[in-house]
């Protein structure tokens, strides 16, 4: 794992490697309700990169948990990632702001994630 900080107080967990172990354990530390939703997509994923033969599967995976981990390791950026996609759902205002701020939190934790 890669540590990097975030102001004062830092991330809660370092950056894991890129690998399914290593991300289902920093999953398991800061969101262990979702260790389902992440088991479940790992066995889809593996299942269709064996009837395709293709590594796409599981890069999507790895692309999709990575970003999580990335995100929700910062507290503060989870929250404000939750808040921009609820003003998204809710559609009584323009969502055009929450967008570019959903995109660019995501943007970060896909450069924060080496991806």
């Amino acid at each position: 794992m890669s540590a990097q900080t975030d102001g004062p107080y830092g991330p809660l967990i370092p950056m894991p490697e890129l690998t399914p172990d290593a991300l289902r354990a920093a999953v398991m530390r800061i969101a262990p309700s979702r260790i389902p939703a992440l088991t479940q997509h790992l066995f889809e994923a593996t299942t269709n990169a064996q009837q395709t033969q293709s590594l796409a599967p599981l890069r999507a995976f790895v692309h999709s948990w990575a970003v999580f981990v990335a995100i929700e390791r910062h507290p503060e950026r989870a929250m404000r990632l939750r808040e921009l996609e609820r003003i998204v759902d809710a559609g009584g205002q323009d969502p055009a702001e929450a967008i570019a701020g959903i995109r660019a939190i995501r943007e970060a934790a896909e450069a924060e994630a080496g991806l």
